[in-house]
């Protein structure tokens, strides 16, 4: 553990790299939720120079024992950090009452004074007023809490066995937005609300109700969607706490230790459970064999403590004259970016020494461990990794994660490969080939850019021919001629992402599937939509779906409509459409067969993928690949990106592939995706038809 988790676990720390003068004090009292809420028997204490960096010049590292603040055993408290603000631009010498930038649990119910002097003090989310920290004093150690709520850790309930969880090459991604809405209730797509974990957590558990959207069939008790659906590892976008509301953005981090306030309470509920409901969370997916996956924002922040607190040595100052160095072309989407390339002498958070050191890179790996520990974590999922600026420091947090990752795989007793059962994945669209030197895998953007294209009969962006196509959409080690990818495992592949309506320059905009075929005129899109699916469930590499798609959800907002800039990756997940339109229904059984069905084959778990069949015939685009090696059972895939096919009205109508591979001796040939077994004698010869894909196995 690091030493500055270790330390506050029996004091109240601050660490300040880079700032002298006068040491904060810390406020502290017990919660009165009110109205209004407020802090009752308030102290002032303060806070003094840290034994663990008396080699420094001047102290960074301040604290407090928590055993001298007079508290109660068991109670929960909330707290600030009193200092000189070290911001640069608005608040420069102002004495300012701050989070704990290491805070595991932020109560945004109670909010520091308005600052008296700053422009603009009444605004809560813009003034500096911070959420106050929350923590419960428990035999003698600061434990982590809700307001009003004593979390289940794993310490105290047991998690399930490590070697339960999927590895990488037989892992489905569901990757699931906060913001979500009913049938009916859109009006210019403002009337959204918030997922919650527990919301989240009624999609994995059948025995959990539901909060906010407990009234919907497909939350409802007994029912458990990504259950049913089969997928094996849950990606929630950002759940980190932000200041802002989250039905309308996750992507700024505020405090990045602990849950975000808003997902852990549904409405009228009169307090947060965030660490509690995340908790809970985990252990549920844990227990049905789902991988939980963090999405970490860590190229910026917004109004993070450290803007006050150390802004010099945490963040790029915008103003700078002459710029900052480590401004370059990176943007900060309105927030503050954090500075990973800032060499200075100062204290450790992780190690303990005094040393040359890059301040903002301690702090996040150190946010890092605490995650992995706490929450158990088998993921990451890194957001504009290339924003980031610094590929040195995201070699380091992958590395750093997955050691935390087998050291727990190891205690676990859980034996066999843990490298294949963790993975650090960056998402950034432009995907610079370099970054997979120093990442795990990438979010494969060619992926969503050939099946869009393919299932509308046309051509990817710069490729010669529809064939290769469809070869660099199946097969990701083929892209730019096998620079890219060197195995499935660093492909993360969809059909679409919550980077709803980024335009791309192969005028193949990332709206939903449904909304993006109706854009391109296809009135039936039962067929590409199932056709988009086969392909995802069948290419090399990881996939992944964005939540609503498995049952083809439209778009909740128009590209045009005058907000759709602030609603650009939040649009809404319905899941009241899966109830209420059959034939959504039909393409969600479609989805889940193929994805239970990649979960489990041996063949879609290897990277071999052979094209056994080509035919482009005049008005024909058929192609059919095989995947797995000699070891396994073939999977064999044939489909038709044409408006083409078999004559059935003739008597023994069939369409040959003439190098069908042998069946395996005590098989039989099914077609998954059609849920029938195949007549003996007719594999490699079946009618095909128009934009449809069939999903043969060897079973």
């Amino acid at each position: 553990m690091p030493v500055l988790l270790d330390r506050k676990q029996t004091h109240f720390v601050l660490w300040r790299p880079g700032i002298s003068g006068n040491g904060p004090n810390l406020i502290i009292g017990t919660y009165n939720p009110g109205p209004p809420p407020s802090l009752i028997e308030a102290k002032s204490i303060a806070m003094n120079p840290s034994p663990l960096n008396s080699t420094l010049a001047t102290p960074e590292l301040w604290e407090i024992d928590a055993a001298t603040c007079g508290l109660v055993d068991g109670q929960v408290y909330h707290y600030w950090f009193e200092l000189v603000s070290n911001d640069v631009y608005e608040t420069t010498g102002l004495t300012l009452r701050v989070a704990d930038p290491v805070a595991y649990s932020v109560n945004w119910n109670l909010l520091s004074d308005p600052v008296p002097g700053h422009p603009s003090a009444g605004d809560d989310q813009e003034s500096f007023r911070a959420p106050a920290s929350v923590v419960r004093y428990l035999g003698g150690i600061l434990v982590p809490a809700d307001a009003i709520s004593k979390p289940t850790t794993f310490t105290d309930k047991p998690d399930a066995p490590m070697a339960s969880l999927p590895p990488n090459n037989r892992m489905v991604i569901y990757e699931l937005s906060s913001a979500w809405t009913r049938t009916g209730d859109l009006v210019n797509a403002t009337n959204v609300g918030v997922g919650t974990f527990q919301d989240v957590l009624a999609l994995v558990d059948e025995a959990a109700p539901g909060a906010n959207f407990a009234d919907i069939n497909v939350l409802a008790v007994g029912n458990a969607h990504l259950q049913k659906m089969g997928v094996n590892a849950l990606e929630l976008l950002p759940i980190a706490d932000t200041f802002l509301d989250r039905d309308k953005w996750g992507y700024s981090t505020s405090n990045y230790f602990a849950p975000d306030f808003d997902l852990g309470q549904p409405l009228g509920q009169a307090e947060s459970t965030a660490v509690s409901d995340l908790l809970n969370l985990v252990r549920a997916c844990h227990a049905t064999g789902i991988r939980f996956i963090y999405d970490a924002v860590m190229a910026f922040g917004k109004c993070d403590p450290y803007r006050v607190a150390a802004f010099l040595p945490m963040h790029v100052n915008f103003n700078a004259n002459p710029p900052d160095p480590e401004m370059g072309n990176r943007d900060g989407f309105g927030g503050d970016l954090w500075k990973y390339a800032y060499l200075t002498p100062a204290f450790d958070p992780i190690g303990g020494n005094v040393g040359p050191l890059y301040p903002a890179r301690q702090h996040m790996l150190t946010h890092m461990q605490w995650w992995m520990d706490f929450y158990h974590l088998d993921g990451y999922r890194l957001d504009s990794v290339n924003n980031i600026n610094n590929y040195d420091f995201v070699n380091a947090f992958r590395t750093g994660a997955r050691d935390i990752w087998n050291q727990r795989w190891i205690a676990d007793g859980a034996g066999g490969n843990a490298d294949a059962c963790f993975i650090t994945v960056g998402e950034e669209l432009a995907m610079p080939s370099v970054l997979l030197g120093f990442i795990d895998g990438l979010w494969n953007e060619f992926f969503r850019n050939r099946v869009r294209n393919a299932i509308i009969g046309r051509n990817a962006l710069d490729q010669p021919s529809f064939e290769w196509t469809v070869r660099e959409m199946i097969d990701c080690r083929l892209i730019q001629g096998g620079a890219m990818f060197a195995a499935g495992h660093q492909a993360v592949n969809y059909v679409g992402s919550h980077d709803l309506t980024n335009t791309t320059s192969d005028g193949v905009n990332n709206d939903r599937l449904y909304t993006f075929l109706d854009r391109f005129g296809v009135t039936l899109k039962d067929k590409p939509i199932r056709l988009a699916f086969a392909c995802l469930l069948t290419a090399n590499g990881i996939p992944m779906i964005l939540a609503g798609d498995e049952f083809a959800s439209p778009m909740a907002f128009s590209a045009t409509q005058p907000n759709a800039d602030d609603a650009k990756q939040v649009d809404p997940v319905n899941y009241g459409l899966l109830v209420s339109d059959p034939w959504r229904a039909s393409i969600f059984q479609y989805v889940s067969t193929l994805v239970k069905f990649r979960t489990t084959s041996d063949a879609l778990s290897v990277d071999d993928t052979d094209f056994i069949h080509v035919d482009f015939t005049p008005g024909r685009r058929v192609m059919a690949w095989q995947r797995g090696n000699a070891s396994q059972d073939p999977v064999v895939v044939v489909a038709n990106f044409s408006d083409w096919g078999t004559d059935v009205s003739q008597p023994n109508a069939e369409y040959c592939i003439s190098n069908w591979p042998p069946l395996p001796a005590g098989k039989k040939w099914r077609c998954i995706n059609q849920y029938r077994d195949v007549t003996p004698g007719w594999e490699g010869r079946e009618p095909i038809y128009p934009w449809e894909a069939k999903v043969y196995a060897a079973i």
